[in-house]
């Protein structure tokens, strides 16, 4: 069944009277091309277990489960439910959760389903409007996955591979640069999707760090400094790290201790600069 067939979506659409979601974010692929760039791109096996974040009808899962050992298909929409368990029941390696992937508990549904897979890969097109909430819970729970490859609206992923010194450049690109290393997997035009959106997408694949990208002394610091800093963007160090909680003349001696200049803006900030500053706040706060 060619579920990226846009004639074949209309049938189903028809048939179940379904229609799409603005406030879910759906938009299906129609291009055979971007789903096996997907799979490949995420370096499937048989020996993985796949979580598939927003199936829609099916079209990527159903890619996806030829070539792993299983996949969790976590769909929010109760309305695709009688849909996916038709377009899918060719398949006996797929088990389907209507659940809202933000509220669920993970940890425990990996260690109930994942035993006797060699690793565990998240794969999904993610509905734009919460990308970064959906990228973000999956990395602070520190799930037991090798990778996450998702689509999402090009400009989140232009924002989450910045480099320092960007002017999109933010605090998504610092913390998600902190737990992987991003890949870029393609660009996908607008025109690949039903219905269309108004912006074209990208694939990112995420490879989850098997060692922390630096060195700190408390996460949270690190985390405190990188959001202090990117919520007054506009102001130097010296003034937006008073967010931390310390005064400007202790800020003052740590980015001076760290090498960092004062009246630098957090969007200059590398990460093992945003370390380096962690770190020595960390320090004073111990004196």
């Amino acid at each position: 069944m060619e579920l990226y067939n846009p004639s074949v979506i209309r049938r189903i659409k028809n048939r179940y009277g379904f229609q799409f979601s603005k406030s879910l974010g759906q938009n299906f692929l129609t291009d055979k091309g971007v789903i096996d760039r997907i799979v490949d791109g995420a370096g499937i096996t048989e020996d993985d277990m796949v979580i598939e974040i927003g199936p829609g009808i099916g079209v990527l899962t159903r890619a996806a489960a030829e070539k792993a050992g299983k996949v969790i298909a976590i769909e929010i929409d109760t309305n695709l439910m009688t849909i996916l368990e038709d377009t899918l029941s060719g398949f006996d390696n797929i088990k389907i959760i209507n659940e809202n992937v933000l509220k669920l508990d993970l940890v425990s549904l990996i260690n109930q389903e994942a035993r006797g897979y060699k690793s565990v890969k998240v794969i999904g097109n993610l509905p734009y409007y919460i990308t970064t909430a959906i990228i973000m819970k999956l990395l602070e729970e520190r799930l037991s996955v090798e990778s996450i490859t998702i689509m999402m609206q090009k400009e989140v992923a232009d924002r989450i591979k910045s480099a320092p010194g960007s002017r999109i450049y933010g605090a998504i690109s610092v913390a998600v640069q902190y737990y992987c290393e991003v890949n870029v997997v393609e660009d996908v035009p607008k025109k690949c999707f039903m219905p269309m959106p108004k912006v074209d997408s990208t694939v990112l694949r995420l490879d989850i760090r098997k060692e922390p990208a630096v060195e700190l002394l408390d996460e949270k610091m690190f985390f405190r400094c990188i959001k202090a800093g990117f919520s007054q963007r506009r102001k130097t160090l010296l003034n937006s790290l008073t967010g931390t909680g310390f005064e400007k003349g202790v800020i003052s001696k740590c980015l001076e201790n760290a090498g960092i200049g004062s009246r630098r803006r957090a969007e200059t900030l590398s990460l093992s600069e945003f370390a380096s500053a962690a770190n020595e706040l960390v320090k004073e706060g111990k004196r």
